[in-house]
């Protein structure tokens, strides 16, 4: 081969190389994520995390991610509940209410440990919802996959119903109606299980943030 058929051959594949390079990098570097941003817009309020708002304007949390509330010993207590959070390696039935430590439990039906976690979460349950044993439903002692459901089943809403309203010191009737209000059926009518939204439903009922002064539960 001649050295200018070696250049010039050369020279084409340099000049396809570009060209792929330079097609590439539009179609990768600026057309895909321009495409993915656009999508994004259609649902800002999903893209920026589904933020869960009070009555003042103050973001709680996010309406997909439960976090439980947490109030001192002795305190009263105008929080709707969510099922637990963590690990049984966290060595506490009752893990906290944080996304940092949301994990499946990673044990099955014979675990002992897990066993023992479920009887002590019944039992503490039903002290503070003033119910029998019997009467808690399972998913008030078991966790989530994701350790971060927002949401609980009616049964598990309705047996804090009285415990609410006598804290908040509003009539049972008037809760019921804000559970129901927040209770989403079946998905298309057929798949899985009514559940109540827990972080609307606190929020509804005047739960907010922190560092929002007032006289509502959390404030």
């Amino acid at each position: 081969m001649s050295q200018g058929n070696f250049v010039l051959g050369f020279v084409r594949q340099l000049k396809a190389g570009v060209i792929v390079l330079v097609a590439l990098t539009a179609i990768v570097g600026l057309a895909y994520p321009a495409a993915v941003w656009a999508v994004s817009r259609i649902d800002t309020h999903a893209a920026e995390g589904s933020p869960l708002a009070d009555s003042a304007g103050c973001v709680v949390g996010s309406e997909l991610m439960g976090v439980d509330p947490q109030v001192a010993a002795g305190e009263p207590d105008p929080f709707f509940h969510l099922r637990v959070v963590g690990s049984v390696a966290d060595g506490d039935p009752f893990a906290p209410g944080d996304p940092a430590a949301a994990l499946p439990s990673n044990q099955g039906p014979s675990s002992e440990v897990l066993a023992r976690f479920v009887d002590e979460r019944r039992a503490a349950i039903a002290v503070r919802e003033g119910v029998a044993p019997e009467d808690v439903p399972v998913d008030a002692v078991t966790g989530s996959g994701s350790g971060v459901d927002p949401h609980i089943s009616p049964a598990y809403a309705a047996i804090q119903v009285p415990r609410v309203a006598r804290t908040l010191g509003i009539p049972e009737d008037d809760v019921l109606r804000v559970v129901a209000d927040h209770t989403q059926g079946r998905q298309l009518g057929f798949l899985g299980a009514e559940r109540v939204d827990v972080p609307a439903l606190n929020v509804a009922l005047g739960s907010t943030a922190p560092d929002c002064a007032g006289d509502t539960p959390g404030g």
